[in-house]
């Protein structure tokens, strides 16, 4: 019977923590470039003498969904939207990490980023010399045109990585990073959408209806948590005499 309590209370623990997932998708349902989070639960054996079948839910909430989503166009030169599995790679600390946002702000000093993140380019954080226009190729080639000149001057490219096959997840500061914390190499063949912007790819319809179920599954641990305390009184009485 006690075996039964650590499952009902470990699987409502696990749903109620499953529901912050869905509740965070919901939100970013209008980020540009987001990317859904996918719960995933393993049962996990607990320790110490005499418990050797006692197991509980653990959940692991950050597979994230590769699927794409919608491409709208919007006009302005600084916008961009990733093709394929590809993405781009922003300063985090002292290494890199990845977004499909392509929102990319320009600062006084010319440098660029990406939510506040140093875009990254083939020679580190890029950084633009005064000028009056810019343009981004579809290879991710940077161009600008200085005050004075008549052509466009390539002066970086965007870092431009593949993450097929490669297992991603997020860290606390929501951008994608590899799950062993290895840098995905440049792809050549990674392209972009000059003017454009990647939707999230979270579906309201899916999510609303896994919170359904959840809250469904909610309420049956509850009952089996109810079930298993009742069972116990009755032992405790029976044992008592």
């Amino acid at each position: 019977m006690d075996k039964l309590i650590f499952t009902a209370v470990s699987g409502a623990e696990r749903l109620m923590r499953a529901q912050q997932v869905h509740a965070n998708n919901l939100a970013n349902l209008d980020t540009a470039g987001f990317r859904a989070s996918m719960e995933v639960a393993t049962n996990q054996q607990l320790g110490g003498f005499g418990y050797d079948d006692r197991h509980m839910s653990s959940m692991q909430a950050d597979m994230v969904s590769t699927r794409a989503g919608t491409v709208r166009e919007t006009g302005r030169p600084l916008d961009v939207a990733i093709g394929g599995q590809g993405y781009l790679a922003v300063q985090y600390g002292d290494s890199e990490a990845y977004t499909r946002s392509g929102e990319i702000d320009i600062g006084p000093d010319g440098a660029l980023s990406v939510h506040g993140h140093a875009l990254m380019g083939e020679g580190g954080p890029i950084v633009l010399p005064p000028h009056t226009a810019v343009e981004i190729g579809k290879d991710g080639t940077i161009s600008v045109l200085t005050e004075g000149a008549t052509q466009m001057q390539v002066v970086d490219k965007l870092r431009l990585v593949n993450a097929t096959g490669a297992e991603l997840t997020k860290n606390e500061a929501g951008l994608i990073v590899t799950r062993d914390g290895a840098q995905l190499p440049a792809d050549p063949d990674v392209k972009v959408r000059p003017g454009a912007l990647e939707g999230s790819n979270v579906s309201a319809v899916e999510e609303m209806v896994a919170t359904m179920s959840l809250n469904r599954s909610f309420e049956v641990q509850m009952r089996l948590f109810k079930a298993s305390d009742g069972m116990n009184e009755v032992g405790n009485k029976l044992i008592a005499g």
